[in-house]
C-alpha cells in the first residue's frame, strides 16, 4: 500500500485505527478452547468484526513465537485473514545488519506478506536500509516510545544536547528509501509527540498507547496531526478492544469499541487544522 492509497483509505473509512492482534490465551474467551487454533479463531473473529472500521492491523510476532512451530502458521494465516485494503504490520522490532537484516525483511514481507515491519534503529543505516530495499513496503522505526526504559537511551542527550530519538529522525531521513519510513511514537507522551511531528511533518506515525495504557485520542490528534497526510497517524489500540468482553460476544464488543473510536476519528478528520 503506497502513501496515497493509505491516505485515500483513511479518508474513505473516516478512520486511522490500527488494531493490535496480540492474543493472550489467558485472556481469550473460554468458549474458543485452547491452543493455536483458538488463537486463529479469535483473530479471525476480531478481523471480521472490525475490518470496515480499521485501516491497519498489527500482530506482535512474539505472541505467535511463543506458540512454537504452529505459531508461525497462525501468524501467516492471521495475515492472510486481513483483507486487501488494510495495512498489515508485522510488529517484530527487528534490528540487525547485512544479510541478517535482509532475511528478516524477507520473512516479514515475503513469507508473512506484511506491508510494514517495525525495526529498531540502534545499529544504524545498515540495519534499516535492507528493509527499505523492498520498494513497495514500509519500514516503521522505533523513535520515542512510552515505556519507562525509553529514558535509558531514547531520551538521553546526544549531539548538541538533543535527545537520541531526534537524531534517529534526522539521520534516518537521509537513508535510501526514506520516503517509506514511518515512526513509532507513544501516545502517553503528547508533548514529545508534538516535537516529533515538528521534525517529521510529512511522515506517518504509528502511535500505540491509546486505551489500556492511558493515552487519549484527543491528545494524540492535537499533538501529532499532519493535515497533508489525512492526519498522518495510525493509532494502535490493542487490549481495550481485543478484550472488551471475555464472553461469547467478544467480537461484537470489539466492534462496538472500534466503532466508538472510528466515530471519534471521523470527528477529528472533520476538523480543519
Amino acid at each position: 500500500m503506497d502513501r496515497q492509497t493509505l491516505i485515500d483509505t483513511i479518508r474513505r473509512k473516516q478512520s486511522f485505527l490500527c488494531v493490535g492482534l496480540d492474543p493472550d490465551p489467558a485472556r481469550m474467551p473460554a468458549h474458543l478452547g485452547t491452543g493455536p487454533e483458538a488463537v486463529l479463531a479469535f483473530n479471525r473473529a476480531l478481523i471480521e468484526a472490525t475490518s470496515d472500521l480499521a485501516v491497519a492491523y498489527k500482530p506482535n510476532v512474539a505472541f505467535y513465537e511463543t506458540l512454537g512451530a504452529e505459531g508461525w502458521d497462525i501468524l501467516q494465516q492471521t495475515m492472510e485473514a486481513i483483507p486487501e485494503g488494510c495495512l498489515r504490520i508485522a510488529d517484530a522490532k527487528r534490528g540487525d545488519i547485512g544479510n541478517t537484516a535482509t532475511r528478516y525483511a524477507q520473512a516479514a514481507f515475503e513469507a508473512w506478506n506484511a506491508d510494514a515491519v517495525t525495526v529498531a534503529p540502534y545499529m544504524g543505516r545498515d540495519s534499516v536500509e535492507p528493509f527499505l530495499a523492498f520498494e513497495d513496503k514500509w519500514t516503521i522505526l522505533l523513535a520515542a516510545t512510552s515505556n519507562p526504559g525509553a529514558e535509558d537511551f531514547e531520551f538521553h542527550g546526544a549531539e548538541g544536547g538533543q535527545p537520541l530519538w531526534r537524531r534517529v529522525l534526522e539521520v534516518s531521513s537521509t537513508y535510501a528509501g526514506a520516503d517509506r519510513l514511518m515512526y513509532v511514537v507513544g501516545a502517553t507522551r503528547p508533548d514529545w509527540l508534538a516535537e516529533v511531528r515538528a521534525v517529521v511533518p510529512e511522515r506517518f506515525l504509528l502511535v500505540p498507547g491509546v486505551g489500556a495504557q492511558g493515552g487519549t485520542l484527543e491528545a494524540v490528534c492535537a499533538a501529532g496531526w499532519a493535515e497533508s497526510l489525512a492526519g498522518g497517524l495510525l493509532v494502535n489500540v490493542g487490549r481495550s478492544l481485543m478484550y472488551a468482553s471475555g464472553g461469547e460476544d467478544f467480537a461484537e464488543a470489539a466492534r462496538e469499541e472500534a466503532l466508538r473510536l472510528q466515530q471519534a476519528m471521523a470527528e477529528e478528520l472533520a476538523v480543519s487544522r
